[in-house]
Order: C-alpha cells, then structure tokens, then sequence
C-alpha cells in the first residue's frame, strides 16, 4: 500500500538573481512500512522535501499525497490538522513542552484531539523506546537521548501514517545516536511503522532499508538494501 507520492515536485525560493531551486521536479513513493533514509549534502533539498511531505510548507509546483489524500492545496487549518493525525515529525531539538511530564507531552497529540488513550498501545510505546520508568518526569530531568526517545514517542502516539525524522540524531553523542537508530529500527519492524529518516550521517542511513540520495535538489540514487 502506498502512503506517500510526490508527483513533479519543485520548490523555489526567491526571485530574479536571488532566486534558489531547492526541489527540482521530485517523483517518489514509499510503501506503507517501508523504512527509507533520505541523505545528501548540506542544501542538497533533504530538509524542504520533509517539511513539505508533512505539510509544514508547499511545493511551488507538484503534488503530494499522503495516505491517499492530496496534501499541497490544503488550507492551513486543515493541514494542521492533517498533520497532526497522519504525520509524526521529529526534529533534532527535541521540542517537548517543559513544563509536561513526559508521559502528557507523548499524549499531546490526543489530547488536542480529545481522543482517549489506548493504554496497551502507550504502555507498548514507552516500553519499546525504554522510558517506561521516566513518565513523570519533566524534559528537564532527561538526557538529551532519553529527551528524543520521548519526542519519537509523541510521534508515534498517535499510529500516523508515516513518522518523518529531521536529522533526529545530530544533537546527540555517538552512543545516544545509535541508540536512537536502532529504536526506529525496531518500531518499524515491531511496530511496522513507516518512516522516512533524513541525515548527513552515513552509519544512521545504512540501518534503513532503502537509501534516497538528493543532489541539487534531485534524486540521484535510490537503492534498496535488504
């Protein structure tokens, strides 16, 4: 089942002499449980096709749908809203709310949706990234590591159709970064969440099962690895 699909999608910023590609005309599909890494360099585009795959931006030209529906001429009330139910985001600043516990930061999705909890799900949740043990605490009593496991939790909490993760691990040690690898790895598989990992790092990129390269604001590789 397909979940995503961009169709001739171009981003320009600016105009005249001042004026950048960033998005050359992409086409790309991802499978529902699919776990694919975008990589390329610095202003290679990795970071504008996210945001516009989970309707934080427009493309100037193309179309994207997600599971199913039309995204680019959403109004912006509805795109939040879209986003928030079918589009898990994580950045590499972790963004939880300070003053929450964890455990009401993971649930703010469904909180501003006034959707009950599935308490199986969230206790599977928790236990699967290891901060069962950490839910009344505040962000500020966390590591940076433990910190991003309760921002992918928040992603998650909500079984969105894909979890779009923007260099997740550059704020964090080598050892905190693997870790946090190996836990998109197992909720992908255990579970079979869709997720689409943008970095510059190489050894995260290699634990997906598909690589997309960006140049110049254009694929130039896309491989399947298992």
């Amino acid at each position: 089942m397909e979940i995503i699909r961009c169709e001739g999608v171009k981003k320009v910023y600016g105009s005249g002499a001042g004026q950048v590609t960033a998005l050359a005309g992409i086409d790309l599909s991802l499978e529902k449980g699919e776990f694919a890494a975008v990589m390329g360099a610095s202003g290679s585009g990795k970071s504008t096709l996210l945001h516009i795959l989970g309707s934080v931006d427009k493309p100037t030209e193309g179309k994207v749908y997600v599971d199913g529906e039309e995204i680019t001429s959403m109004k912006a009330a509805k795109a939040a809203v879209f986003r928030r139910r079918k589009v898990g985001i994580v950045y590499q600043f972790y963004n939880l709310i300070p003053t929450l516990t964890v455990r009401k930061n993971i649930l703010l999705p469904l909180s501003l949706d006034g959707r009950e909890v599935n308490q199986e799900f969230f206790e599977e949740v928790a236990e699967t990234l290891g901060i069962q043990d950490k839910l009344d605490a505040l962000p500020g009593q966390l590591s940076g590591g433990q910190q991003q496991r309760a921002a992918i939790a928040r992603a998650l909490i909500y079984r969105p159709a894909i979890v779009l993760a923007d260099e997740p691990t550059g704020n964090l040690d080598r050892k905190n970064a693997e870790e946090i690898v190996d836990l998109f790895r197992v909720s992908n598989r255990k579970l079979n969440q869709t997720i689409l990992l943008v970095t510059h790092d190489e050894k995260a990129a290699l634990a997906a099962d598909r690589i997309i390269t960006l140049e110049d604001g254009r694929i130039a590789g896309d491989r399947k690895r298992r």
